[in-house]
């Protein structure tokens, strides 16, 4: 048996922080095996959000500072949560913060430079897990998939909520994936016009009612047309989106809940495409596994179709970092940790960059 004792760090499209989930991965007989024994959430202070979040309008000097500073700033976070737990790392796993993900251009950009993160940690270090899929063809996303194979391979479908939605299934015995759509960015963006950071529960969406015009404008985005694989991101948020939910005087509790139907629309449509049999059961994870409105909006939807499964609170904010932390110790093995089957690449591919502090 191979052990590796794994500290996966993701900060995801909602801003909402940056995750850490230190891991036992394991390579044994029956397959790869995890444990997650520790874990936290960072929220961001609003510099830090709002660096982020204006990094694709960089010019690129700006930019590459951002990178540097804050992979400095993510291995810092990494040592602290070692410190303060007690944490024996044999390897930090940083997905970093996409600020541009153009794939049909040929490339994707993830802020947190690999070597200041292992710098300012004083551990190995992998990090750049999109870019080689993208120089293959593929689009770099979503990368997930390989941790819904191997770790949740008994559910029919994996449902990720956080600021895009995204589904992964097998299909004639491959795992493919993509992103659906929207999901909690749309439902922050919103929120944000009344200065909050995010819907407590639903509670606002709950209060409003189905604006039809919106929906049908938001169902018509020409993105939800394209075959698979695709992925989407921020970029495409901004320009085809952002103006749909701007160009109008509805309440935001309307435009809200009008969204969250939305949502729930485009995943029962992916479903019901690829639904092999009535009883499948969707594993949902991400933060909007926790919007009560959301979770039964979308129940309600698949009630014919499909069990919606929501599993402990651990997994469902923490998988993301979980499955980065797999795909660190797949990369020092040297096995293949990215699915052409899912990004349309050329070929599978053991992907990551590996740093040394």
């Amino acid at each position: 048996m191979t052990q590796y004792k794994v500290l996966g760090m993701m900060s995801g499209t909602s801003l909402d922080g940056l995750d850490l989930a230190y891991c036992h991965i394991s390579r044994e007989e029956n397959g790869w095996q995890h444990q997650i024994k520790a874990h936290k959430s960072i929220p961001y202070t609003a510099e830090w959000r709002q660096r982020l979040k204006d990094s694709i309008q960089l010019p690129a000097t700006e930019l590459l500072r951002l990178h540097h500073e804050y992979g400095s700033w993510l291995g810092k976070r990494a040592r602290e949560f070692a410190s303060e737990n007690g944490l024996e790392i044999d390897l930090i796993a940083s997905h970093g913060h996409t600020s541009h993900h153009q794939p049909q251009a040929g490339y994707t950009f993830q802020l947190g430079y690999g070597q200041n993160v292992a710098h300012a940690s004083g551990l190995r270090t992998v990090a750049d897990f999109r870019s080689q899929d993208v120089v293959l063809g593929g689009q770099g996303a979503p990368l997930v998939p390989i941790g819904d194979r191997v770790f949740f391979g008994d559910y029919e479908f994996c449902l990720n909520l956080g600021g895009i939605s995204n589904i992964s299934f097998e299909k004639n015995g491959k795992r493919v994936a993509y992103d659906i759509g929207l999901a909690n960015m749309v439902l922050n963006h919103i929120v944000g016009k009344i200065g909050m950071d995010y819907d407590k529960d639903g509670a606002l969406a709950r209060k409003g009612v189905l604006q039809k015009d919106l929906l049908t404008a938001l169902n018509n985005l020409p993105y939800y047309s394209q075959p698979m694989p695709k992925s989407t991101g921020y970029e495409w948020f901004l320009e085809e989106v952002v103006p749909l939910i701007e160009n109008n005087d509805y309440p935001v509790e309307d435009l809200l809940h009008t969204s969250v139907h939305h949502i729930c629309q485009q995943v029962a449509i992916a479903i019901q495409q690829h639904a092999e049999k009535t009883s499948s059961r969707v594993l949902v994870t991400g933060g909007g596994a926790f919007n009560p409105f959301l979770t039964e909006t979308l129940k309600e939807m698949l009630a014919d179709l499909a069990e919606v499964v929501i599993p402990d609170r651990t997994l469902v904010e923490f998988k993301e970092a979980l499955v980065f932390a797999l795909m660190g110790a797949m990369r020092c093995e040297g096995e293949k940790n990215v699915l052409c089957s899912v990004t349309g690449a050329q070929k599978d591919s053991s992907s990551g960059v590996i740093y040394e502090p």
